[in-house]
């Protein structure tokens, strides 16, 4: 995958790679897709700014990618080894930016009990938190892997992305609406974790934004922007690293100036990645999340306009 789709929500990812795939065009009586097509230094920083953004603004990227399909012709995607270049750079940004929670949760599985750091988890909170990860994620992978063939068939439907666009936009605009909660992320409980992995599941039509349901989500179940946020992003963690690990099976050899170039890609989207992690996190404090819903909306009525010319 690249800029305009998610390495969460591509159902390519639940595919054998011999399979046709509606959602990235690719066929199995082609070529094996981990052949890498060439890219011009310019095109690889382009695609990773474009992977760093979509992968993380609460605009649904997997509906950017089947806007991106029905309107532009000559629609082709990079080689499966730019696309793991690329998701590794995503990864990184959330990786850094996370560190703390991160390493708390790492921390927190070693034995024996530890007071809170910094980060504000003592070894008990840190466990459990690890846990609630654990379930959402397996929440999120039993319901993808289940309904795989239904959500498939989503992926040429343009009406279906603009029917999604708006329930985007009317969890962004809710979240604003409700009083904030209390609870940060030493407070959460198993039933949360089970929610917002069968929302992020939810996540997997186009049109449905990953990061911005589950923070709605969050939210709605009285955690406090800004955790509802953070844990939306720490259990992205497994989810890209799992996409990375499935794409790393058609990965083909490349040169050492081919190699570079998608480095330097790579290096955009975690640039770009962690910008904008930063900057939904400070919109998410401010509880301006409905900005990014009119943009659904808007970005939801051109569709249907267009479609029905």
């Amino acid at each position: 995958m690249y800029g305009l789709t998610s390495p969460f929500i591509c159902i390519r990812n639940f595919e054998e790679y011999t399979g046709d795939c509606p959602a990235c065009g690719s066929s199995g009586s082609e070529p094996g897709r981990g052949r890498a097509r060439s890219l011009s230094i310019w095109e690889s920083i382009g695609l990773g700014v474009l992977q760093g953004l979509t992968e993380f603004l609460p605009v649904s990227s997997s509906g950017h990618l089947v806007i991106a399909q029905s309107f532009i012709g000559e629609f082709e995607q990079p080689g499966v080894l730019f696309d793991v270049m690329v998701h590794f750079g995503t990864m990184l940004a959330v990786l850094v930016f996370f560190r703390r929670e991160l390493f708390a949760v790492l921390r927190a599985c070693l034995p024996g009990d530890r007071p809170a750091g910094a980060e504000g988890l003592s070894s008990a909170a840190g466990r459990k938190l690890a846990g609630i990860i654990v379930v959402a994620t397996v929440t999120t992978g039993f319901l993808g892997l289940m309904f795989q063939d239904r959500i498939y068939a989503l992926f040429e439907s343009v009406q279906t992305v603009s029917a999604a666009l708006v329930v985007t936009g009317v969890l962004l605009f809710l979240s604003d609406r409700v009083r904030e909660g209390r609870r940060g992320l030493e407070n959460m409980r198993i039933i949360d974790g089970i929610i917002i992995g069968l929302v992020q599941a939810c996540a997997l039509v186009p049109g449905i934004s990953r990061s911005g349901s589950t923070i709605a989500a969050g939210i709605f179940l009285g955690l406090k922007g800004e955790a509802a946020a953070r844990f939306s992003f720490l259990i992205a963690v497994p989810a890209i690293l799992g996409a990375t690990i499935l794409e790393m099976r058609q990965v083909s050899m490349v040169s050492f100036e081919t190699m570079m170039i998608y480095c330097i890609g790579a290096a955009a989207a975690a640039v770009v990645g962690f910008v904008t992690i930063a900057l939904l996190m400070f919109v998410v404090s401010r509880r301006n999340l409905r900005y990014f819903a009119y943009y659904c909306w808007t970005l939801a009525c051109v569709l249907c306009l267009v479609n029905n010319l």
